[in-house]
């Protein structure tokens, strides 16, 4: 039974994201690791035939198991080559035999096939035609690519140079190729086996597949930056990256599982990696303006996702709840958002990564097309334009992978990148601005508040004014002749108007006006040079607040203005009619 056990458990790890099947197998140190791989490999191809195996007969309800533990017991029973327990698990097995045999007799009528093969969804049908290269990434942390190649020879593999076309990766016997793409990768026929090579062992090379190397390769950052990777078990990308900036720098690393955080921890070690810094934590609970974090630039986020693009986990149309499938999709998607836009927070950001090894636009494109509309502070950058497979339309920069594209697992690769921020700064206030006197056009259509008001108007404007200024300018006028019908002015006019001229003297500053309630017009001041307090104007429509103006050097009319917040220097007005109220001129 211990099998069956240690079997389930490798396939809930692989489900988490926590490794390759071929590493968590061998990895797990279980005495006879052949047969447990052969039944992990062969549950997980037929994953989706058991699953609809299982739910139609109720098992788990009957049973109490876990889905994959009765996934490699069903496999067994069914399909492989008879259950390897005995006691309780196998009568218990035997017990529900005749139930199980019966569902997938009516599944292979259904789909009208005779073989239990042919019951495989049409994607693993396919990843297994054309049965994926074995991809080795050299870790350059402890040693260089030629280094790598020339024990590799010495090993008894045969060396065929870079590749220079998606055919070069099909390979045979002990042959390897460069990657075309990668400098870094070497890729070996399917299924060659390095668990127990001297090179893996070390931490000199790591088996990560092509399409998972994307992420930290397209990232680049520089030798000593400051990186944060977000969701970083198990940690093949963490010690990519470390790699990349030569193990200089600080390369601060998150997950919320701490049994994927202890195995990131071995890898790392192993790996020879040091510039890093693990956190047991959530990494939306990270806060962007700490001052451990003020100097990251570059982010990594490869989230938790569906986990479609990989073969076994691939769900199928044939799966049995579709419902299932599409509010765990819409979940993992709303998840997604949030940790981008968490992303993007950090205030030195530069460049953010966002991947995931699903196949759905939902996890992809939706995610990043949604987040690049809350911030537009941040584009999308053209990745690897020789890269066979692009991002669905209109996102045509980002990178997916596929099997029979790519000759990879299904991934999914966009890289945000800030730019500059500078005109569209300039550009807001005039925004807000227009978008303001619109409002306010809207509600007050005689309201205009422009350059001109600041400016001398010129003699046409002065043709049109109102009939009430045109009234007063013409008792302004009479006012001489009837001094002249007296003789000359009286004494005391004479007087009051040489008080005005002594009192008069230039405005530098007016700080606040608070309210001034009703003006009619402003027609005419010959020169106003100091003025303290303003008591009485004749002639000014409205004014309800005045609370800022820079500059005014000649105001003719003002007929309603609703707001001006500080008057700074006013050199000429010609006639002041009337003002009801002022309260304080500073």
């Amino acid at each position: 039974m211990a099998l069956y056990v240690k079997a389930a458990e490798i396939l809930d790890k692989a489900e988490r994201k926590q490794g390759a099947l071929k590493t968590l197998v061998y990895d797990s140190k279980f005495e006879n690791i052949k047969p447990l791989f052969a039944l992990v490999l062969e549950t997980q191809k037929f994953s989706s035939v058991l699953e609809e195996i299982i739910v139609s007969s109720k098992l788990l309800k009957q049973t109490k198991m876990r889905m994959n533990l009765a996934k490699v017991l069903v496999f067994d029973l069914l399909i492989g080559q008879g259950l390897k327990c005995g006691g309780a698990w196998k009568t218990m097995m035997i017990k529900h035999r005749a139930r199980l045999q019966s569902v997938l007799a009516r599944m292979k009528v259904k789909q009208k096939v005779s073989k239990n093969e042919d019951l495989l969804p049409a994607s693993v049908k396919q990843v297994l035609a054309e049965n994926l290269p074995r991809y080795v990434r050299v870790n350059t942390v402890k040693t260089t690519v030629e280094d790598a190649v020339d024990y590799l020879k010495r090993d008894g593999f045969s060396y065929l140079g870079q590749a220079s076309r998606l055919e070069d990766l099909t390979l045979k016997e002990k042959y390897f190729v460069m990657d075309m793409h990668l400098p870094e990768l070497l890729v070996f026929p399917p299924n060659t086996d390095f668990h127990d090579h001297f090179l893996y062992k070390a931490g000199h090379i790591i088996l990560q597949d092509k399409a998972s190397c994307l992420p930290a390769y397209l990232l680049n950052p520089p030798a000593g930056a400051h990186i944060i990777d977000a969701c970083a078990a198990p940690g093949n990308k963490t010690s990519h990256l470390a790699a990349i900036m030569k193990n200089k720098g600080k390369l601060f690393a998150f997950d919320l599982d701490a049994k994927r955080l202890s195995t990131m921890a071995t890898l790392l070690l192993r790996s020879g990696v040091t510039c890093h810094q693990l956190a047991n934590q959530d990494f939306l609970k990270v806060d962007p303006d700490s001052p451990q974090f003020k100097d990251v630039e570059y982010v990594l986020l490869d989230p938790s996702c569906s986990g479609s693009g990989m073969v076994c986990l691939r769900d199928d149309a044939s799966s049995a709840d579709q419902q299932k499938v599409k509010a765990r999709l819409a979940a993992l998607a709303c998840f997604q958002l949030r940790c981008l836009n968490h992303g993007l927070k950090f205030p030195r950001l530069k460049r953010l990564v966002y991947s995931t090894c699903s196949i759905h636009s939902q996890e992809n494109e939706g995610v990043v097309a949604a987040c690049l509309q809350e911030n537009p502070g941040f584009r999308l950058v053209n990745l690897l334009s020789q890269w066979p497979e692009r991002g669905l339309e209109p996102l045509t920069q980002c990178l997916r992978a596929n099997p029979a594209k790519t000759r990879t697992h299904g991934f999914f690769v966009a890289l945000l990148e800030k730019h500059s921020g500078a005109g569209r700064k300039k550009q807001e206030p005039a925004v807000q601005i227009s978008e303001a006197v619109n409002e306010a056009e809207k509600q007050e259509p005689a309201v205009q508040i422009s350059a001109q008001e600041a400016t001398p108007p010129i003699p046409s404007t002065r043709r049109k004014r109102p009939a009430a200024s045109d009234a007063s300018e013409t008792e302004d006028k009479q006012t001489p002749a009837a001094d002249q019908a007296d003789g000359t002015p009286s004494k005391k006019k004479k007087r009051k108007r040489k008080r005005k001229k002594k009192k008069k003297k230039k405005v530098e500053t007016v700080e606040t006006v608070d309210t001034v309630e009703t003006v009619d017009t402003v027609e005419t001041v010959d020169t106003v040079e100091t003025v303290d307090t303003v008591e009485t104007v004749d002639t000014v429509d409205t004014v309800d607040t005045v609370d800022t103006m820079e500059t005014v050097e000649m105001v003719e009319t003002v007929e309603m203005v609703e707001t001006v917040k500080t008057v700074k220097t006013v050199e000429t007005v010609k006639t002041v009619e009337t003002v009801e109220t002022v309260k304080t001129v500073e």
